[in-house]
């Protein structure tokens, strides 16, 4: 059995998409996953699973979605070392000169291209930064994420990807989840 995080886009968002997190929880075990465990009503869901590719993870889920609630959501699935990965290689948190309320991360569903690089570096986003490793996105908004132009929706319109985007306290909390994950 592998550990895994799956990060549900845009649901229970303005009353759009709603999916109570206990029935999702319910659609997870009818998948075979075990171990199920959700964290907030934004799709955030720890579990585990004897397959190990997780685009055919997430395109399960995102068709049992469909299947059972009649709208598209998109899913990024990553394993327990992926997300190890992110909350220790975060250049912000590392330096520790900023506070962690002004972290995000965004995570692609695909490598941006280096034409998509060089297209969002010549972007102005003012005392906003962001730092790409692979398919993470490091993001540090000193005004508050609800004020970047660096959004999910900016970032993948730049970067022709599906992302889905979490603050740096939701990163940890999931990685205290998967550390606790029998």
């Amino acid at each position: 059995m592998y550990t895994y995080l799956s990060l549900l886009r845009g649901i229970n968002v303005s009353g759009q998409k709603s999916i109570k997190m206990l029935d999702l929880k319910a659609l997870y075990e009818t998948l075979q996953f075990t171990n199920v465990t959700t964290y907030i009503q934004s799709g955030n869901v720890v579990f585990k699973s004897t397959e190990t590719n997780t685009q055919k993870i997430a395109e399960l889920i995102s068709n049992a979605i469909k299947t059972q609630y009649h709208f598209d959501v998109p899913v990024t699935v990553i394993t327990a070392t992926n997300l190890y990965d992110i909350a220790h290689n975060n250049t912000y948190v590392i330096n520790n000169n900023h506070s962690i309320e002004t972290l995000h991360v965004t995570l692609l569903n695909t490598s941006p291209t280096i034409d998509k690089l060089t297209l969002l570096s010549a972007g102005n986003y003012g005392a906003d930064a962001y730092i790409i490793n692979n398919t993470t996105v490091y993001l540090h908004c000193p005004s508050g994420y609800g004020t970047t132009k660096l959004s999910n929706n900016y970032l993948e319109a730049k970067l022709k990807t599906s992302a889905t985007t979490r603050n740096w306290k939701t990163i940890l909390k999931l990685l205290e989840i998967v550390n606790a994950t029998p």
